[in-house]
């Protein structure tokens, strides 16, 4: 089974080029229509869904290694950066990573981000935690 990572937002995202060696691709990996549109129904409020890849899924949670913990908050950083480009004053978009498979599953959890303002050595997002960054 793979860690996916899904985006929620209110505006299109362009997806990104499927050579990319970006650290954050904006497109399918681990999941397919049918994960994207059980996200959509289960765990977002917004029209857009997108898997967010990088090889693995963005997950920040004491339990893992400190490589692996390390990446996944490289990796959220630089979402933030992407998204902050295409998010105008008082709009947001949504994180959510869970096992493939597991979309339409109870969440763990919800937590609300300034997008530019968090302590990322001060946070945790296990799996199946609702994120909203709000710029």
């Amino acid at each position: 089974m793979s860690l996916a990572s899904y985006i929620g937002c209110n505006v299109e995202i362009p997806l990104s080029d499927e050579d990319s060696d970006d650290l954050i691709i904006i497109g399918d990996c681990f999941s397919n229509k049918y994960h994207r549109e059980n996200v959509k129904k289960r765990q977002f409020t917004t029209p857009y869904v997108y898997e967010v890849s990088s090889h693995w899924g963005i997950e920040i949670s004491k339990h893992m290694s400190p490589k692996l913990l390390a990446e996944s908050k490289e990796k959220l950083l630089e979402l933030c950066k992407i998204m902050d480009s295409h998010l105008q004053e008082g709009d947001f978009f949504e994180l959510y990573s869970c096992w493939v498979g597991e979309e339409t599953e109870k969440r763990v959890g919800e937590i609300t981000l300034r997008i530019n303002d968090f302590d990322i050595d001060n946070i945790e997002i296990p799996e199946k935690t609702l994120v909203r960054f709000w710029k």
